[in-house]
Formats: structure tokens, sequence, C-alpha cells
């Protein structure tokens, strides 16, 4: 067999060109592992917790936060990239996906315990629900309630149909609307389809659901959804850089992360800014963290009365109080909880999307933890159980309190 030396080298040349103009390459980049913030060596576990994470998952920025008795006590960022790539320093913003779920709960729980809002009321009263032309509602539609819709028990289940979320396209076709779509599309799209329970009967996990919640938040307050969370929620626990996000990398905020998705889906496949009220905040790991710690003592939170935080974590309508094991898992307003009675409580919420990874959890001991990520991949929920192992390594908790440092007055 003769081989044609001078075509393996046309070959091999243009190959190189395809993948120099793809941004493709066959030799791998060195990377480079950078850990910033301010150093706690009695806490190093979670430094070497971190790095055997996003090395061994090719992660290039993280960030961690860690609270003890509502004291900020470990705050960093982590980058495992390229050596002349910036630091990603602890106040470093991320998009947090489904961790604004809880932000969203805790506003609607304020409105309530303003005498805005009712947790029984109708949707249907409170929103206007047009259906497309010669389309009809759900008669389901009209027990929906505010409840339901922080439990996720509202009815739409998207394993069994689809998230409207992520459908542009076809909602864009269906109404006969162009790109990109608005808030007001969507839920009318959706007020032309059919549940797939009876409202309250069972859990179903639904962005679409803290959609209509953001939207009843501004139909209360006359507020745009932003505006009311930072006066009502962020402010009073001294949080000022929790903001919206963008979906395009030209409108990236400052100090925010860039994202690392297969096919550059994190910055052309979704439109984040119709994910306002169930996945469309930036935040930092530190000021997240003080967000959570609000809860810690119900008695003394800036936000919350007791009664709201207990209705917060409390059994959603699907389950029996006589019927519930403790330590089982529910989804309660916007946060997953295990309740092990006497006071003790584990609650969390995990966000996803492309170029996305975050957790956000409080443990019964009393730790708060927030860590995020500019990836996504298989087996990232494990981040979970390895932070909780280096929680339970800890001799001796810090007596300092970061938050002064962290937080901008």
């Amino acid at each position: 067999m003769n081989i044609d030396s001078n075509g393996v080298l046309k070959t091999i040349v243009s190959l190189l060109l395809c993948l120099m103009v793809t941004g493709c390459s066959i030799i791998p980049i060195p990377r480079v592992w950078c850990q910033a913030g301010p150093e706690v060596p009695e806490l190093s576990a979670f430094d070497t917790t971190m790095k055997d994470f996003m090395v061994s998952r090719k992660v290039s920025a993280g960030a961690l936060a860690i609270t003890y008795d509502s004291r900020l006590v470990f705050a960093r960022g982590y980058s495992w990239s390229k050596k002349d790539s910036p630091a990603i320093g602890a106040e470093a913003l991320f998009r947090i996906a489904s961790l604004s779920k809880p932000v969203t709960s805790t506003a609607i729980l304020k409105l309530v315990e303003d005498d805005k809002l009712r947790l029984d009321e109708k949707v249907i009263d409170v929103l206007s629900l047009e259906c497309p032309v010669g389309q009809h509602p759900d008669p389901n539609l009209k027990d929906v309630t505010i409840l339901h819709l922080l439990q996720h028990i509202g009815g739409w289940d998207r394993d069994e149909a689809f998230d409207p979320m992520f459908q542009d396209k076809r909602i864009s076709r269906t109404l006969g609307v162009s790109l990109p779509i608005s808030q007001a599309d969507i839920i009318k799209f959706m007020n032309g389809r059919q549940l797939q329970h009876k409202p309250g009967i069972e859990y179903a996990y639904s962005n679409y659901g803290y959609l209509l919640l953001g939207r009843a938040i501004e139909q209360r307050t006359g507020m745009r959804y932003e505006g009311f969370v930072k006066q009502e929620i962020l402010l009073p626990l001294r949080i000022t850089n929790i903001r919206l996000g963008h979906s395009k990398l030209k409108d990236r905020m400052p100090g925010e992360v860039t994202y690392e998705s297969k096919c550059n889906a994190a910055y052309n496949a979704f439109n984040l800014e119709n994910m306002d009220s169930h996945g469309g905040w930036l935040a930092s790991a530190p000021e997240l963290a003080r967000f959570a710690a609000a809860f810690d003592n119900p008695k003394h939170c800036p936000i919350l009365s007791a009664k709201s935080i207990e209705t917060m974590f409390a059994l959603p309508e699907t389950i029996e109080p006589d019927e519930y094991e403790p330590g089982e898992r529910y989804y309660a307003c916007g946060w997953n909880v295990r309740d092990y009675g006497n006071g003790r409580r584990n609650t969390w919420h995990s966000g996803s999307l492309p170029g996305t990874y975050t957790f956000m959890a409080r443990w019964r001991n009393g730790v708060n933890c927030v860590v995020l990520f500019n990836k996504r991949g298989d087996g990232f929920s494990e981040i979970d159980p390895l932070l909780s192992k280096a929680v339970k390594s800890v001799a001796e908790w810090p007596e300092h309190d970061l938050f002064d440092e962290m937080l901008s007055e």
C-alpha cells in the first residue's frame, strides 16, 4: 500500500486549522490552582475538599462560604484555570439558578406577614390568566393556590409534559410572537395547557410555579420583583450585591464569572431574564450565606417573624403530620427539609443550569454552607456529602466573623 505523505500532511494541517478556528485544542492547556480570601488554617479541610472536587471535574471557578453560629467563619474563592486567568475571589458573582427559589419564598411570606397576600388565595384571583385564542384553561387551574406554588403541588409536571421555561421557540411559534418571548407570553401559553395533576395532591418540581410567584409579588406590591426583594429582603440583611443576571456573555455583570458548558449553552440555550423568580439571581457565596444564616434564630430574624419561618419549613399539604417519619425528606416553601424534631432541621436547595451548579444547606449542627460553581456535570451533587464530611472533621470553630469584611455597607 502506497502512502501519499503530502496528502497526509495536508490532512493534518487542515485538521489543525479547523481546531484553531473552532476554538478546540488537541494540546491540553496547563491549569494552575489558586485560592483567594481570608486563610483559616483550622478549616483547611474545606480548601482540600474544594481542590479535590474542582480539579477532578475540571471546574475552573468556584466559591465557598461557611457560617457557624450565624458568623461567617470561612469565605474563599477558587480557580483551576490557565496561568494568566484572573483569580476568583470570595466575592465573585455566580448564577445561583434554583437557589433563587428560597429568596422568592421569603418574599412571598413577607407579603403574607404584611397582609398583602394569603397563602390560600387562588392564583386566578391574584393574576390575570389570559388564554391563547381558541383555547380554554384547565378546569383545575381555578383551584391552584399560592401555597401550592410554593410547595410544587400546583399540578404542572415537567416529567410528564415539559418545562415551559426552556421552550422559547415552541411558545414563539404557537403564539405567533417573535423571540425573545416575555414572561407574559409563557403564562398565556401555559394557560391553554392541561395540568398533569389536580392541585394539592402530588409533588412535582415546577419552575413555572415560581415564575407565577414572582408575578404575584409584582401584582400585589406594584413594584418590580427585583426591586421588592432588594428592598424588603436583601437590604435589611446588608446584602447589596445580589442582583438579577443576564443571558448573554456581553451583558455579564462586573465581578461575574464566565460559565463553561457544551456548545456554549450557558449563553444561548435559555432566557435567564425570564427566569428571575425561579432561577435568575446572581450572588456571591458570602452574601448568600448571610441570607441563609438569617433563619438560624427565628426569634431574631431581621426579615421574617418566627411564625413565618415555621410556615416556610412546615410539612406540605400532601403529608399528614401523623404519617411523617422524622428525617424523611420533603419540600416545604422553597426549601428541601428533613425534620428530626426538637428544633433540629436540615434544610437545603441545589441549583443547576448549563454552566452552573450551586448548593446551599443548613445542617443539624447549625452550620450553613453555600457553594457555587461555573460548570455542572455528572456527580456534582456529591459536593453535599463531601462538605458535610469536612464539617464533621472540624475540631473547634473559630471565633471570628467575616461578615463585616465581606458585606458592603
